[in-house]
């Protein structure tokens, strides 16, 4: 996942955009496992709880009932998640709805706590324009002004 995807999946997570946003980047991509292995980094970076699953659950909107869900009851390590995307094919956009929600529910437990730090632009203030610039100054990336503005 290239950095301007990563602020974008993080802008959700700070509740600055909606999921449609994201949910068009997954849709785009050629290798939707590609990009929820990436999402499973974000996840684990965020250092989700076990009893996050139930607000999780919620939040997606999906059946407690399938297959990701009921998976996910089991476990939110990194093992789990990544047995969770070799799901098949026609199970990835519930997949990708999970993941997206148990990133937000475990980011901002963690933004609560990391808010600022000079050390993780992902705790920034992702709607600042100038934190979203030195973010890509930074790491000499580019940004579609799109999608940030």
């Amino acid at each position: 996942m290239n950095k301007e995807k990563e602020v974008i999946v993080n802008r959700y997570g700070q509740s600055i955009i909606g999921i449609e946003v994201v949910t068009e980047l997954f849709n785009k991509e050629d290798s939707k496992r590609l990009f929820l292995e990436s999402l499973v980094f974000l996840i684990q970076q965020s250092k989700p709880l076990i009893t996050d699953v139930d607000a999780v659950i919620k939040n997606s909107g999906l059946k407690e009932t399938c297959t990701p869900c009921v998976m996910l009851r089991k476990d939110v390590k990194e093992y789990s998640l990544r047995n969770i995307i070799n799901l098949p094919d026609y199970e990835l956009v519930n997949v990708f709805i999970l993941f997206l929600e148990l990133f937000k529910v475990a980011y901002q437990r963690r933004f609560l706590l990391e808010r600022n730090n000079p050390n993780k632009w992902w705790y920034w203030d992702l709607n600042s324009k100038e934190n979203v610039d030195k973010i890509f100054s930074e790491h000499d990336d580019t940004v579609v002004k799109e999608t940030i503005d």
